[in-house]
């Protein structure tokens, strides 16, 4: 049987992969683009987590006290951004109830009002947690890069272009939120719309450093 980490009490983390794409694929509300934005990051923080775990040889002694430092850091931004992954399938539910309430008075339209307002900027703001963890995974990744493991320096790369698809496909469903907000309301999520650009030049100056480290 299939499970359904968005309506039931499987975590995304403890879904089968096949489970949560059959949910992926499914006529249903959520899991959508931002649990794979979260998912993007977690999958990033893991190739962070592997890479370093590599670079744990006898010859790595001089950088070992960073890389249990990186392993221990994209562990918990792993952890975090499964975490990340649940809230957003339920944060996206939450949105669907707040527009299903009752506007027959102007009591039920007020109240309805309010919930729409509450649940979309929830809704906003786990994307917008979701970049600060991949910028996170960009900079380990960075840090990595000149210590790590030269035998798997391509997942690096690939731990950047993770990082860079959670901040690109954030940005998607923090503007989505935000458009149907009020301007008050939508001018918290201004710095970190901001910031995604960079993020995502960071992420593909490191793809390019990877390349130019396997051509050398």
């Amino acid at each position: 049987m299939t499970q359904d980490v968005a309506q039931d009490s499987t975590t995304f983390g403890d879904s089968t992969l096949r489970g949560y794409l059959d949910q992926l694929a499914a006529k249903v509300p959520a899991p959508g683009g931002g649990a794979v934005a979260a998912l993007h990051a977690a999958q990033g923080a893991a190739l962070v987590a592997m890479v370093a775990r590599y670079t744990t040889r006898a010859k790595d002694a001089e950088v070992r006290p960073a890389i249990d430092r990186i392993i221990a850091a994209a562990d918990a931004a792993r952890e975090r951004a499964l975490e990340l992954a649940d809230a957003d399938a339920a944060a996206f539910t939450a949105v669907g109830a707040a527009y299903k309430l009752p506007r027959d008075t102007d009591e039920q339209l007020e109240a309805r009002n309010e919930a729409i307002t509450a649940a979309l900027l929830d809704a906003a703001r786990v994307p917008a947690t979701v970049v600060a963890a991949a910028d996170e995974i960009v900079s380990l990744a960075a840090e990595l890069l000149p210590i790590g493991n030269p035998n798997v320096v391509t997942d690096i790369g690939a731990a950047a272009d993770c990082a860079r698809a959670a901040a690109a496909s954030s940005q998607l469903n923090i503007a989505i939120n935000v458009a149907s907000l009020g301007t008050g309301s939508a001018a918290e999520f201004e710095p970190v719309l901001t910031a995604i650009d960079e993020l995502i030049a960071r992420a593909d100056a490191l793809h390019g450093d990877v390349v130019a480290a396997i051509e050398k």
